[in-house]
């Protein structure tokens, strides 16, 4: 047992022990015209070469499965006993070596991984009861506990600002790589890095519940998830190989030909085929990870790569999800100092609008405000250097007898159809301001939906709970042309059935509690990754940066792993049909045979390799 262990241990200094040995024997037969060098040479690299590739077969039978390295194994043999010693050598090596470059390759198309979970973090500053702090391992941290994160330091956890505040790099998380601003009350994440700044954050999540910590879940389960391609690899393997054994077996006895038999065994061997699924699927789940694109398995890819019709949720997903100004009608002589009146009644309410205003004003100091009355339902009545401000809605207004003339009535009209709440801010009885508020379309919508348009999709859907004037407003604006608003959960589910009955393969992009019905009904749930946890585990893919382009990306990238897995297959197949050609004609042995079938070997993990490349060039661009 210790034997089989070194063996294996050792697999690869004995793959480059058996080339030596081979070009020794070339040295000695070519130059030095020494052929019992050549021979015994050639004997110790077969005996060394074969060991590691009998102990796979071997291991393989105990679980009763025909392995490609079992058809090696017998055909390594068969050529050694008939005195074929130069073949039995470089069969060897070239299966080994082939083998080596296989896992080398395949190792780099895990760096995603590797290098997310080398910058998990590894310890913490805890703030102890007395106010100083000490270095912990971060399996002693538990919920609620305070830490400190210093300049140039890892976020340890998910956790919430407590105090100070700094610029962070979220790279790790969301993918993207502009610094954001953040301070007390803001959330911060696992993995992330504090460039400046000083932060004492309370924690909420702790290792693998981290959102970093799940990044890395939902990619390692999806790397190990297996396509359909893959499945149908597996089982054409099962069954390929006795069936390369018997036609061996046939073609020995009917020909009395020994080494044709040897040598179908050799070439019959479908190591493209098997490896070149997995490397397409692996390689391509490891560049969507690299760029915030979490793809939760090889049966999404051949799923979403089929979707044909898209449907989203608007608030969160089509939108930002925060109410800001849009539009600001002035009526007064001085815009900044009536926007500075507004902020500053604003700002003794907590109503989102009022917040919006105060977002949008951007002031470094607020006018005193001497009096205010809250009107619910309706506004606030405030005094304000002497003057008597009203903020609110047109019901405050008309009570306290504002005019509006007809060309504010007409704003205010254009502005309700375009779905802006409006707030109207009224000075010593004039009306001065009309601001409309609305959430605000993502950056980039409109020009993504048409790109998914482009590459195949054919309906592009919007259902919502707000009312179905707002919704039809923004469709209008994205181009999509079936709108449904005043929706429930249930309704939406409802609908998603509704297409899948009708033969749709569906997508559904949400980001919220309320989206998880739909999000686990659709063929392919799609969550944006600033959206609830629950929204984020019922999905099969997560666009972490919350990042809309990114939907047209993870589109495009499904198809073009679709494509190379099909490429493979082909390449593959094409190779094993040359081979048994080339053979039938004569023009192919058994180690010319060996390399160019090491070499179909090489082809499809540099052709899957190039998802990695590729989509890293197009992702800069």
């Amino acid at each position: 047992m210790k034997i089989q262990q070194w063996i294996m241990q050792h697999k690869n200094q004995l793959t480059f022990i058996t080339g030596i040995l081979i070009i020794f024997a070339g040295i000695a037969k070519f130059i030095f015209t020494w052929l019992l060098g050549y021979q015994i040479a050639m004997i110790i690299a077969s005996i060394i070469g074969v060991l590691p590739i009998f102990l796979q077969a071997y291991q393989a039978l105990k679980v009763r499965v025909l392995s490609i390295d079992l058809l090696v194994t017998i055909a390594v043999f068969g050529a050694f006993l008939i005195g074929e010693y130069n073949e039995s050598a470089i069969v060897t090596f070239l299966f080994l070596f082939g083998s080596f470059l296989e896992q080398k390759t395949l190792e780099k198309t895990r760096t995603a991984i590797q290098s997310l979970t080398k910058m998990a973090p590894k310890s913490a500053l805890k703030i102890l009861d007395n106010g100083s702090s000490k270095t912990v391992e971060i399996e002693n941290i538990v919920k609620g506990d305070r830490l400190l994160v210093k300049t140039g330091s890892q976020v340890p956890v998910d956790g919430i600002i407590d105090e100070g505040e700094g610029y962070l790099d979220e790279a790790s998380v969301t993918g993207e790589s502009k610094q954001r601003r953040k301070g007390k009350g803001d959330d911060v994440f696992a993995g992330t890095f504090l460039d400046n700044g000083t932060l004492k954050i309370k924690t909420k999540r702790v290792g693998e519940d981290t959102t970093f910590g799940k990044i890395i879940e939902l990619v390692e389960e999806a790397q190990d998830s297996k396509s359909s391609a893959e499945r149908f690899i597996d089982k054409f393997a099962k069954y390929y190989t006795p069936a390369v054994l018997i036609l061996s077996l046939i073609v020995g006895i009917l020909s009395q030909n020994v080494r044709l038999a040897i040598t179908i065994l050799v070439l019959g061997c479908p190591g493209a085929l098997v490896i070149g699924v997995p490397v397409s699927n692996v390689a391509g789940i490891g560049s969507g990870a690299r760029s915030g694109i979490l793809i939760k398995g090889g049966e999404v890819i051949d799923g979403f790569s089929k979707v044909d019709t898209f449907v989203f949720d608007k608030t969160g997903t089509l939108t930002l999800g925060k109410p800001s100004v849009a539009a600001v009608k002035n009526y007064s002589g001085d815009l900044a100092e009536s926007l500075k009146i507004a902020a500053s009644i604003e700002r003794e309410s907590d109503h989102p609008l009022g917040q919006a205003i105060i977002d949008y004003a951007k002031l470094s100091s607020y006018l005193p405000v001497t009096q205010t009355n809250v009107v619910k339902g309706q506004g606030i009545k405030a005094i304000l250097d002497d003057k008597n401000v009203l903020v609110g809605n047109q019901s405050l207004m008309t009570e306290n007898g504002v005019e509006l003339t007809e060309k504010m009535q007409s704003d205010i009209h254009k502005l309700q159809t375009a779905g802006h709440s409006l707030v109207m801010v009224a000075i010593d009885g004039q009306l001065s301001l009309l601001i409309g508020i609305k959430d605000q379309i993502r950056p980039g919508v409109k020009e993504t939906l048409d790109r998914l348009k482009e590459m195949g999709a054919k309906e592009l859907i919007m259902l919502t709970g707000d009312n179905q004037e707002t919704a039809e407003s923004i469709a209008e604006e994205l181009g999509i042309t079936k709108v449904y608003g005043n929706l429930l959960p249930e309704n939406k589910a409802d609908y998603i059935r509704k297409l899948q009955n009708e033969g749709h393969q569906t997508a559904f992009v949400g980001d919220g509690v309320n989206d998880s019905p739909s999000l686990a009904l659709s063929d392919i749930g799609i969550a944006m990754g600033g959206g609830t946890e629950i929204a984020i585990e019922t999905s099969d893919i997560v666009l972490m940066k919350s990042s809309f382009e990114k939907l047209a990306d993870a589109y495009r990238l499904t198809k073009r792993i679709l494509r190379n897995m099909q490429e493979n297959i082909l390449i593959s197949l094409g190779t094993v049909l040359l081979l048994l050609l080339g053979l039938v004609l004569g023009y192919i042995y058994m180690a010319s045979g060996m390399f160019i079938h090491e070499l179909s070997i090489l082809i499809v993990i540099f052709n899957g390799m190039r998802l990695l490349l590729n989509y890293k060039k197009k992702t800069k661009t």
